[in-house]
């Protein structure tokens, strides 16, 4: 697709999107560096402010693709931006420019071979989320039951590759500068991910894949993918009621409310991984779906991560060891995950069993309060004081997207601000992996 027809596409074109790129970078860029000088000095709370968050919201938006996901990830960033700005960007995460009903009618009708009013008893033009890769409508089958319909913008597939292709450049540029800073390994894994998200007959699979995972979970819910209404381009699922969680956290939920649905978030991400190798590593809020009968449902399965055998078992043997607050091999279990250093093996170890101690807070101490966590900036500042033995550690490519979902998942409940037992939760994950486990831990 050389140009695009309707301007609510995506911009097509490698260098295009490259110049809009560019043009963003220097008006935001600009005001991150006058805001970072004045919080050095002790004012400008905030790195970003209004003005540069509409902006931001404008053109990822517009862009959509691989840019605009950057943009859900910057959103999600409780340390780094005043919750007015995250407000503003928080409308990547499910309320993006739609594209036009036009549009909409011709994928459908390319897709499932007849335009949505025949396609389906009833079909909104108007979209529940319009977000990175496309858009989400309400519908109804021809037996009565709600669906969401998600339909792929045309054209994203050109738009993510000419992203990727900007961003490996860069990538490369920089590996070939410094050996101690190649990221290829890292990239070629996030590419390779975010490109497959671009199949939906591969998300149907991975949804109905991932239903089992949680199978043991009562208190989760994974959507009914409807088969004969799904192809490569259109997806559809069973209507989920509720409030996705960015909206819900607006509602002042009571404290109760708010514990619970942290303690099924925790559940959602480590619950899946260590039972069945696999993680949701696209964690931001707009994915999340706070129901009315109190369990927590899942959204977007493009991005499912399967784990090699090797990857899982030795992240569960730390995380076992680190709930019966035992004394482990650091470095051993480390390398066994898949972890490659070039450091003493002292100075190693003493890098990474701090990563552990900061992020293993909730499992230690009780109650813990989100609202006032620390650790993405305790680990953020580690890194920062660390950064030239930092990058003789190498963590496996695999790993990228355990810590997409699991640092999403951290920003997540500090978003929620719970309080309360979190060791008891993950105690209870433990007891998943270890039936009849002692509920002390000891």
């Amino acid at each position: 697709m050389g140009s695009n027809s309707d301007d609510t596409l995506p911009p097509q074109g490698r260098f295009t999107r490259m110049r809009k790129l560019a043009g963003l970078s220097m008006q935001v860029g600009s005001e991150v560096l006058k805001n970072s000088a004045k919080r050095l000095a002790g004012g400008a709370p905030e790195l970003l402010g209004k003005g540069a968050a509409e902006a931001l919201v404008s053109t990822l938006g517009e862009m959509k693709g691989a840019a605009m996901k950057l943009g859900q990830a910057i959103s999600m960033d409780p340390d780094l931006l005043t919750p007015e700005v995250r407000q503003v960007l928080a409308r990547l995460q499910n309320q993006a420019p739609a594209m036009s009903p036009a549009q909409v009618s011709r994928v459908v009708r390319e897709e499932l071979g007849a335009p949505p009013e025949k396609a389906f008893r009833e079909f909104s033009h108007e979209p529940l989320a319009a977000a990175s890769l496309g858009q989400v409508h309400r519908a109804v089958l021809p037996d009565g039951r709600p669906v969401a319909v998600k339909v792929q913008y045309p054209g994203i597939a050109d738009s993510m590759a000419h992203d990727l292709q900007n961003v490996g450049m860069l990538v490369k540029t920089v590996s070939k500068a410094s050996k101690l800073m190649d990221g290829s390994a890292y990239f070629q894994e996030f590419r390779d991910e975010l490109l497959l998200e671009l199949d939906y007959r591969r998300e149907a699979s991975l949804a109905q894949g991932f239903k089992q995972s949680v199978a043991k979970l009562s208190d989760l819910y994974v959507p009914e993918v409807i088969s004969s209404h799904s192809t490569g381009r259109v997806l559809t699922l069973e209507l989920l009621p509720g409030l996705t969680l960015k909206d819900w956290v607006v509602t002042s939920p009571s404290p109760e409310a708010r514990f619970r649905v942290a303690r099924q978030l925790i559940r959602a991400t480590y619950g899946p991984f260590f039972l069945a190798g696999e993680i949701h590593a696209d964690p931001h809020p707009g994915n999340f779906m706070v129901m009315p009968d109190g369990r927590l449902g899942l959204l977007d399965f493009g991005s499912i991560k399967r784990f090699t055998p090797r990857f899982v078992d030795a992240n569960q043997r730390m995380f076992l060891q680190a709930m019966r607050l035992e004394t482990m091999d650091v470095l051993g279990l480390s390398r066994e995950v898949g972890f490659t250093t070039e450091l003493p093996d002292a100075e190693a170890e003493e890098l990474i069993r701090e990563i552990l101690h900061i992020a293993g807070r909730p499992m230690r101490v009780t109650p813990y309060d989100y609202a006032t966590c620390e650790i993405t900036r305790d680990l953020r500042n580690h890194f920062a004081r660390n950064a030239p033995r930092f990058l003789k550690v190498k963590p496996p490519a695999e790993a990228v997207m355990f810590f997409r979902a699991t640092g999403g998942l951290a920003q997540n409940l500090r978003l929620i601000g719970a309080s309360g037992d979190f060791r008891g939760v993950y105690l209870e994950v433990a007891e998943l992996l270890e039936p009849g486990a002692p509920r002390s831990g000891a």
